[in-house]
């Protein structure tokens, strides 16, 4: 399907309101746009070195949820709250 002909849907009228239907999209794409294709390179690319990187933690999971939580100590320091790390866990 070629991207710069698709249309994402359209809208139908029910009994007292109108509803959007969605296309689907789950179709091979054809893309001639070469900006969206050195684009499309550079996130594989970037998707690569993510999962390299995630082979080298050992519990992903607990690196994400750390990360998680430094970042909700952080925001709370912009709404007044002060609380550190310690205490967040």
């Amino acid at each position: 399907m070629n991207i710069d002909s698709f249309v994402s849907g359209r809208f139908i009228t029910q009994t007292d309101y109108k509803s959007f239907l969605p296309e689907s999209i789950n179709n091979e794409w054809i893309i001639s746009n070469p900006e969206v294709n050195v684009l499309l390179a550079e996130a594989n690319r970037l998707l690569g070195e993510l999962n390299a990187f995630s082979q080298l933690i050992p519990d992903v999971d607990f690196f994400i949820s750390m990360h998680i939580l430094k970042e909700a100590t952080a925001s709370s320091r912009i709404e007044g709250t002060k609380t550190n790390m310690e205490e967040a866990l």
